[in-house]
């Protein structure tokens, strides 16, 4: 096991170029996606998701769905799941399949290789064969299935190579041959009108074809907007039909008028890949490759569609990330020219910073929004202090003389553009915010240094270098930039290798030394005062800014290191390279303390300031993946438990729904049950930080009504006794109800057996003691109460009083001291155990102090009189004090420390 380990992927939405699947149930409509090995289903309300499939061993190829069940073909494959539960796998294909289709009580699946098979489904447990199979033959490689409105049993299915087919499914035979238009087939849907069907062809052409005289009634054709990739009808009356292309465009034609309609331009960054009207509204969905899905909906009067919804994540690879908002959200920059926030806590709050009407501006100027974006994020920097004031982060672009400032507090882009004011015009390389957020720092290939106000865009300096021979800050591009904690001073690099140390408000350099070699990247860590930096011989070497001198010097890449970053409490660095490892590197004990090796290589990392998530990009992978760090949520200190720093790891990517296992977990974990089958179990838990105690993580209201429950009942009592209503029967005995109906009594309080209702109540009452005491007794032999624990919290307060009574001795005034063992004695004895060992563990703490509190007011007569219980008494009374002690005084010290500092004048 590793210091990190896979959490999960964030920032996908549908990917791998499959259809989705649309069902409605109820009042709602759900869509199942495919997200790489997994898939996702949402609500179609609001776009939320709503269910995530578990993860599979290859990418999915097909989907489809029927009420609670998902069909998910991987591979050869299909699995079947009801909600996240695999239930069946179908495995007689062998080769990969590319198609499914829901067809009544069937599911369809085809191969690439021109086998169909059939497989009943009912909506109970479906079987693992096959009702039927056939052969679509050697040159028929089918691409699409299609079922025509009242042609019973009957299927079309187009092909690779043009022609068509009309199939019987119950039979298995073939009705009809069509032609095709020589090309190949790439969608077919049905009409609202019978007879009637709609074919995408890859030259870009549109067939509505009456397939019941096969007959050609229109054909529309785009081929400017490449292939036609998806089809759909409307279906609330309007003769619309909506058509897809790989150019991302949407199409709209009118059937009536035969003519194009209109257009969506912009729709998607990426092919279409599915579209679908919703039945009976004018709503259409689509999806693409760009990793997003859309719903538009046609309400104006002219016809056109406008965006209802969307739900996005990066069309492209992104170059660059930064945590954000106490780590739960994270800033990323992609090369698909978007700047976005993605929610570690919530995927729906993921969202795209706003550019200013860029479809409206690019509709306008009659371009592509593409060129109205700004191009792609190279460098950022964010400051949480003055988010509220205005803008907070600052960007540097590819191939941009200019930088960009950002409010998220509005998610927008700001109304300054930050330009230099050096005499010839050079592109922005770097950029820093300062500790107090009023002012940004701009570094650009000539060498050139500038500070900006944030609040008003106004340039408030440059930094120059008198002993050059140009006016400028470095003899080279800058490429790091990084303010103190104090605004005390500025340090900058170059990329000669040079590093200087600039006084922040009056821009003179201090002091200044040469690395003697090509810097690269740079990190800075405020706290301490340390600085990284990497050079091109691929050795990372941190200094200390205040006495000017190499501190540390790691070497253990084998290739081009892309990014680095310190941990919030500066002991670790972290550092990525192009051969795929990502290595964490202790700073006080000068050696590296883990590495791992994925297999895709990281471009960018960054560390959550509460250091329990890191974050990384890949490359080609358009999301961003997340590993946990075990190191805050294992009991074990040492670090040499997890590494043994010089060996790599192996491990898996994160995954969207579930963490997968590195490869060599799985021996480690034997190890370690091993070794710990011995220990008892709670021992464990003097592992727990020093000194400190653990919560139950109960509402406040479970335990905080056992302490006041006399209070409670009292306040529920009725204020007068419940009256016999007027209208009942005057021959049958009623009782009253909440409810207000009439509930007669029974004609006897006997029962058939001769018992009454007050021994059947008595019996069950004995039996719920019987289990609790059992339970107790077992717990103590076995020294582990956690078993006991959970069941006293399942307990409502009420049911939690009445078992504590239960053990109460009702004969205790007559008989003090009998020579004949009481089993309710023997009980109360086991709960002191129960208590001491819970108050010296430290677990539970305040549940435990509230049971605790209850079972002294019920039974501290009985523990007075009987002096074999007041031993134990005494014991739990000198642990009670002991804990207490501890936790007061570390009360006590934090209030005179937030005192002290609150009385203090900064």
């Amino acid at each position: 096991m590793g210091i990190f380990e896979p959490f999960r992927a964030i920032g996908y939405i549908t990917t791998g170029g499959v259809p989705f699947s649309l069902q409605r149930l109820g009042t709602e409509t759900f869509v199942t996606v495919s997200v790489g090995k997994a898939f996702h289903v949402y609500n179609c309300a609001k776009l939320t998701l709503v269910l995530a499939g578990p993860q599979l061993p290859k990418k999915i190829r097909a989907l489809a769905s029927f009420k609670e069940y998902t069909f998910a073909a991987y591979g050869s494959d299909i699995a079947v799941f009801k909600r996240t539960d695999l239930v069946v796998t179908f495995t007689k294909h062998e080769e990969k399949v590319n198609m499914l289709y829901l067809f009544g009580e069937y599911i369809l699946s085809a191969d690439i290789k021109g086998d169909l098979f059939i497989w009943a489904f009912r909506g109970a447990k479906p079987s693992s064969e096959p009702v039927g199979n056939i052969s679509l033959g050697d040159k028929f490689t089918p691409t699409c299935i299609m079922h025509p409105d009242t042609y019973l049993n009957k299927v079309i299915i187009g092909s690779e190579e043009g022609p068509l087919q009309l199939w019987n499914i119950s039979t298995k035979k073939k009705v009809y041959d069509f032609k095709g238009w020589d090309s190949s087939v790439r969608c077919c849907v049905s009409s609202p009108a019978l007879d009637m069907v709609a074919v995408g062809c890859a030259d870009g052409s549109i067939h509505v074809h009456n397939i019941r005289y096969d007959e050609e009634l229109m054909s529309f054709n785009h081929e400017i907007r490449g292939d036609v990739t998806a089809l759909s009808f409307r279906t609330d009356g309007q003769p619309l039909l909506a058509s897809g292309g790989s150019s991302g465009v949407i199409s709209i034609w009118n059937l009536e008028k035969r003519r194009l309609h209109s257009v969506i331009r912009e729709a998607h960054d990426g092919s279409i890949v599915s579209l679908h009207f919703f039945a009976n509204e004018p709503i259409l969905m689509s999806s693409a490759a760009d990793n997003s899905i859309k719903m538009w909906i046609f309400d104006n009067n002219e016809g056109d569609a406008r965006l209802l919804r969307f739900r996005s994540g990066h069309s492209a690879p992104p170059r660059c990330i930064r945590f954000y908002g106490n780590g739960k959200f994270i800033l990323s920059a992609g090369q698909d020219r978007a700047f976005r926030l993605f929610s570690v806590v919530q995927d729906q709050q993921s969202r795209e910073l706003s550019q200013r009407h860029v479809a409206k501006r690019a509709k306008k100027l009659r371009v592509k929004e593409e060129e109205i974006k700004l191009k792609p994020v190279i460098a950022f920097d964010c400051a949480e202090i003055r988010a509220r004031d205005w803008c907070n982060v600052v960007t540097c672009h590819t191939d941009t003389s200019k930088a960009y400032v950002w409010r998220l507090q509005n998610f927008v882009i700001g109304e300054h553009i930050l330009t230099p004011s050096s005499e010839t015009e050079s592109l922005i390389k770097a950029c820093t915010i300062s500790a107090c957020g009023n002012f940004t720092i701009l570094g650009t290939e000539g060498g050139w240094i500038e500070k900006f106000n944030l609040q008003s865009g106004i340039s408030r300096g440059s930094y120059i270098d008198g002993s050059l021979s140009l006016q400028c800050a470095h003899e080279g591009e800058v490429v790091g930039l990084a303010c103190d904690a104090t605004n005390g001073s500025l340090i900058s690099a170059g990329y000669r290798g040079d590093i200087k140390v600039w006084d922040f408000k009056s821009c003179k350099l201090k002091s200044k030394f040469n690395v003697g070699k090509s810097v690269t990247k740079i990190a800075y860590h405020r706290a301490n005062g340390l600085f990284a930096t990497v050079a091109d011989d691929m050795v990372l070497v941190l200094f200390d800014t205040v006495s000017m001198k190499m501190v540390r010097r790691f070497e253990g890449h084998t290739d081009r290191i892309t990014d680095l970053c310190f941990s919030e409490d500066g002991k670790w660095l972290i550092s990525s390279s192009m051969d795929g490892t990502l290595r964490i590197w202790d700073i006080s004990l000068a050696r590296q303390i883990d590495a791992m090796r994925v297999d895709v290589s990281i471009t960018s990392v960054s560390m959550s300031p509460n250091m329990d998530v890191l974050a990384t990009t890949h490359v080609d992978q358009n999301g961003v993946y997340l590993w946990v760090n075990q190191a805050l949520f294992s009991p074990l200190t040492n670090v040499d438990s997890y590494a043994s720093g010089k060996h790599v790891r192996n491990v898996l990517l994160p995954t969207v729904s579930s963490a997968e296992r590195s490869e060599e977990e799985e021996p480690i974990k034997k190890s370690q049950d091993s070794n710990q089958s011995n220990i008892k179990p709670f021992v464990i838990m003097d592992h727990q930080i020093p000194d400190m105690i653990t919560l139950s993580l109960l509402p406040r209201s479970q335990w905080q009504s056992l302490t006041n429950l006399d209070i409670i009942k009292v306040r529920n009592k009725p204020i007068e006794p419940p009256k016999k209503p007027e209208q009942a029967p005057f021959f049958l005995p009623s009782v009253p109800s909440l409810s207000g109906e009439i509930l007669f009594e029974p004609p006897s309080s006997k029962e058939t057996d001769g018992s009454t209702t007050e021994d059947i109540g008595h019996k069950k009452m004995a039996d719920l003691s019987s289990h609790f005491s059992r339970l107790l007794q077992s717990c103590g032999e076995l020294e582990s109460y956690s078993a006991f624990t959970d069941y006293l919290k399942g307990l409502s307060p009420s049911s939690l009083d009445m078992e504590l009574r239960m053990l109460q001795i009702i004969d205790d005034d007559e008989v003090e001291e009998s020579e004949e063992p009481r089993p309710e004695l023997h009980s109360i004895s086991l709960l002191l155990d129960y208590f001491i060992h819970e108050l010296s563990c430290r677990n539970n703490f305040e549940f435990v102090q509230a049971v605790l509190k209850l079972f002294l007011k019920i039974h501290g007569e009985t523990i007075r009189r009987h002096s074999t219980l007041q031993e134990k008494v005494r014991k739990l009374l000198d642990v009670q004090s002991k804990v207490w002690q501890k936790i007061d005084k570390m009360f006590q010290s934090s209030r005179c420390m937030v005192t002290f500092l609150s009385n203090s004048q900064f």
